[in-house]
């Protein structure tokens, strides 16, 4: 079957088989690697995305569901040359190790700070709990979460 979708502000159709999982859509037709396959059932986050703004993990995503809906990856947030201020901060206090969740959770985290520009640390810690981090404690992570939302209290941009 034949679906259109925007894929990082870019307009697709691709042919794909009704059972096919949006991870591999992404990764394999779309050569977008970002999200990765962690668990492969849905617990881990590794393959987090975003469809019409809300996180989703595209492993247990049918492909079919995004038909006319916006998807978003870490490749379509920032570029090299001028990351957004989430991916700066993550940066900044050190927030990503091995980088095998960071997709996943940058992605869940400019979700919570979209909803909720002014979020407590308890609804930071719930906003990424579906992302497993087994290198940082998350305690970085919350803190470069905290600092992007500061920054946009302080009244600049944050992506």
């Amino acid at each position: 079957m034949t679906i259109d979708f925007i894929v990082n502000d870019q307009m697709v159709q691709l042919d794909i088989n009704p059972s096919d999982m949006l991870l591999d859509v992404l990764r394999e037709k779309l050569h977008l690697t970002s999200a990765r396959r962690g668990c492969g059932n849905g617990e881990c986050g590794a393959c987090t995305v975003l469809v019409d703004g809300m996180p989703v993990n595209s492993c247990m995503y049918l492909c079919v569901r995004v038909a006319g809906k916006r998807v978003l990856t870490l490749e379509g947030l920032g570029t090299p040359g001028k990351l957004e201020l989430l991916q700066e901060n993550f940066i900044k206090t050190g927030a990503l190790q091995c980088g095998f969740c960071g997709s996943g959770m940058i992605l869940s985290a400019l979700a919570l700070l979209r909803r909720n520009p002014n979020p407590t640390e308890m609804e930071i810690r719930e906003g990424i709990s579906g992302n497993l981090c087994r290198c940082s404690g998350y305690v970085k992570i919350i803190e470069a979460i905290k600092l992007t939302a500061a920054v946009g209290r302080d009244g600049a941009a944050n992506g």
